[in-house]
């Protein structure tokens, strides 16, 4: 019963600490992150990561993505498609070359390097999520360019670290050409589900004479996208987000929306915020302190560099170009599932994984607060504009 121990700390925790920075003047997700790294080993060792708070984060980071896509302005992305990818590849590059160079400067050799590059370019917008959802700005030209951004760079990411442990001979021999072929029927197959099948299936379910059917029909598209992503390479969240979009096309979208999120947001939400937190443990890390620095400044400034040239050179303007760079800088879950792989491949030294975890919570601690000045400012220039 020590799982249901940990249900209730985590909630209480994440309740405190979020009403706590939203009293700060910040966004309650940096108050359930922080809250994270307060109970687990770092800090109380309250809560321990365990397979059961694990598959729970899962779920909780599905549903949050799941509920982005419900409330995305698909036209809205689809005018921005673009500028997604112009930020998404400046988003992988730049961060990549300040990887490898970092890894570089510290002596690690090529193979270990160009895998430390890889693991920069790496990004989960699930924390931006949150917090442009915070701030009603989920449907900005600026929020939907990094949503759509996230998409691709996740897709570059997988083709790259497939193509790495390839040619490093850390993994088995893969084939490019089927690699972006799964990725390009993955598409396919969730645009022509989302078009006919998806509207065919939430109709036929509701009408099944048991409670709830309309939201777990809901729930069941979503679950089904995210495995089928999985299954062909890409990262479940991407099929959720697509399952919302999905779903926002047709008659139940506000039912769906208005039953999923007091569940979401009471129970599975909180959970996955706190896992995230519950990886940091200072363990042996006074040695690398100013290894752990400079990585993360350069994790930092790379992504949002990156992402920043990318929407300056799609027509954003130089705050709004640099507040897209933002919603980009957070690694999340996805870096930390990369670094894992690198670990058992052998391609991430033992020695530099605990510092590489504290970078990527680094990273994804600072992006709300940065978010929350970026789009600020953004507000008082216009108001400044609108008043001369």
């Amino acid at each position: 019963m020590e799982f249901i121990l940990h249900l209730v700390l985590i909630l209480i925790f994440t309740k405190l600490a979020g009403h706590l920075s939203v009293k700060l003047g910040q966004p309650s997700v940096l108050g359930e992150l922080i809250a994270g790294v307060i109970l687990g080993p770092a800090v109380l060792g309250w809560v321990h990561q365990t397979s059961f708070i694990q598959e729970f984060a899962e779920i909780g980071v599905l549903i949050l993505m799941f509920i982005a896509g419900l409330e995305t302005d698909l036209d809205q992305l689809r005018k921005n498609w673009k500028a997604a990818f112009a930020v998404a590849v400046g988003g992988v590059i730049i961060p990549f070359f300040g990887g490898y160079g970092s890894a570089v400067a510290f002596g690690m050799d090529q193979h270990h390097a160009l895998f430390f590059g890889l693991l920069f370019c790496a990004t989960s917008v699930s924390i931006s999520v949150q917090t442009l959802k915070e701030m009603n700005k989920l449907n900005s030209r600026e929020g939907t360019t990094i949503l759509g951004a996230a998409v691709v760079d996740d897709i570059l990411v997988v083709v790259l670290l497939a193509v790495m442990m390839s040619v490093l001979g850390a993994g088995e021999s893969v084939s490019i050409g089927t690699l972006i072929g799964k990725k390009v029927l993955f598409f396919v197959v969730i645009i022509a589900a989302s078009i006919w099948a998806v509207p065919l299936l939430m109709k036929w379910l509701s009408k099944l004479k048991v409670a709830e059917t309309v939201i777990s029909a809901g729930v069941i598209i979503a679950l089904a996208f995210s495995y089928f992503a999985e299954w062909m390479g890409v990262a479940g969240i991407i099929g959720a987000f697509a399952a919302g979009i999905a779903i926002s096309q047709t008659d139940y979208k506000h039912t769906v929306e208005n039953k999923l999120e007091p569940i979401a947001y009471s129970l599975f939400v909180p959970v996955f915020f706190v896992n995230i937190g519950l990886n940091v443990n200072f363990e042996g890390v006074g040695s690398q302190i100013g290894f752990i620095i400079v990585i993360s400044v350069i994790a930092i400034i790379t992504k949002l560099l990156g992402g920043a040239l990318g929407a300056g050179l799609t027509g954003f303007n130089r705050h709004s170009s640099f507040a897209v760079g933002t919603g980009m800088i957070s690694r999340g879950e996805v870096a930390l599932i990369i670094a894992g792989t690198g670990l058992s491949s052998g391609l991430l030294a033992t020695e530099y994984y605990t510092s590489v975890i504290i970078m990527v919570i680094v990273t994804t601690l600072v992006t709300p607060p940065l978010l929350k000045i970026m789009f600020s400012e953004k507000r008082a220039s216009k108001k400044e504009a609108s008043s001369i």
